[in-house]
């Protein structure tokens, strides 16, 4: 299918969940602009980001410590390498661990600052995961209003993402998943499905680390925007740097708005969604929460390509 980015254009940076092996093995051999992030990902942290997602072993590219940086990375390679092809969106949004690549994108954080934050949040969150044995549930086929009544009633269960207006994912305890698990299929669920994920993100119990997170924010300056982000907290567009500083630190607890994220873009004249990271689930999240939205990703070489010829096609059509 041919592409064209008509219109208003909003960037969408995936989360954890999105990696996988070899994500970025085509990406550095055909991109230097990517490569160059990766060399970047690699000296910032000290940490063999590069190898991790070209050559790297799949147990280590699941360990929430690693995924979080090299998420992050992937996403910042391909972003680098369709602004070198004179990509600029109206607007971006992150989802989750996303944020911090939707931030960097719009110049709240430098490259280096949003690595170096993810990667202390995923070696806090690996550490909630070793004392507490959380999880992740998706829900399909309840609203999520019926999804949130459900942990009402369950002591130990959050709603943390709303992914589409009927796959909403709730996030605890393995005993507490286990309660909603019987109690959705009561109410009608069409499934559950438990996320391989490596803590229960976006729950209450993240208060744990809030602290310490808050403390490596601390370490860091936040510029105001220069082009409009959407938070995944609120729905909301992010005015300024501190106010982007405060939503990070809700997000850790906090549920993840997607669907409300998506209907934000379009209520602001969006037509156009594009995927701008590994995977294809903020694709197909867009496509069942507004199936009349063109929607695209760049999550493979070929993906990446149609999209960097629509953008040459563009420019040859200005000129």
């Amino acid at each position: 299918m041919a592409i064209r980015l008509d219109g208003a254009v909003l960037a969408m940076f995936p989360g954890q969940g999105s990696q996988r092996r070899g994500m970025a093995a085509a990406l550095c051999a055909d991109h230097p602009e990517a490569a160059a992030v990766f060399a970047t990902a690699d000296a910032t942290l000290g940490l063999p980001i590069t190898e991790l997602c070209t050559t790297g072993d799949e147990a280590d590219l699941r360990r929430t410590e690693l995924t979080q940086p090299a998420v992050v990375a992937t996403s910042l390679a391909i972003w680098n390498v369709l602004q070198a092809n004179d990509f600029e969106p109206d607007m971006v949004a992150g989802h989750s661990l996303g944020e911090f690549a939707a931030l960097a994108a719009a110049g709240v954080l430098t490259y280096e600052q949003a690595l170096r934050l993810v990667a202390r949040r995923g070696e806090l969150m690996a550490e909630v995961a070793q004392r507490v044995p959380g999880a992740m549930l998706a829900v399909i086929g309840l609203s999520a209003e019926t999804v949130e009544q459900l942990c009402d009633r369950v002591v130990g269960a959050d709603v943390a993402n709303y992914n589409e207006p009927e796959q909403t994912v709730v996030s605890g305890t393995v005993t507490a998943l286990a309660e909603i698990e019987r109690t959705a299929g009561e109410a009608g669920a069409h499934k559950c499905v438990w996320l391989e994920v490596g803590a229960p993100f976006h729950s209450s119990l993240m208060d744990a680390i809030a602290a310490e997170f808050g403390a490596e924010l601390d370490r860091h300056r936040f510029a105001d925007p220069r082009l409009p982000v959407l938070s995944s907290v609120t729905a909301a567009p992010v005015r300024t740097g501190a106010e982007a500083e405060q939503l990070l630190r809700r997000q850790l607890s906090g549920g993840v708005q997607w669907v409300a994220v998506v209907r934000t873009a379009i209520a602001e004249g969006c037509t156009t969604l594009l995927e701008v990271g590994p995977g294809r689930a903020l694709t197909g999240f867009a496509k069942r929460i507004a199936p009349e939205l063109a929607v695209f990703g760049t999550g493979t070489t070929k993906s990446l390509d149609a999209v960097v010829a629509a953008l040459a096609t563009s420019r040859s059509t200005a000129a």
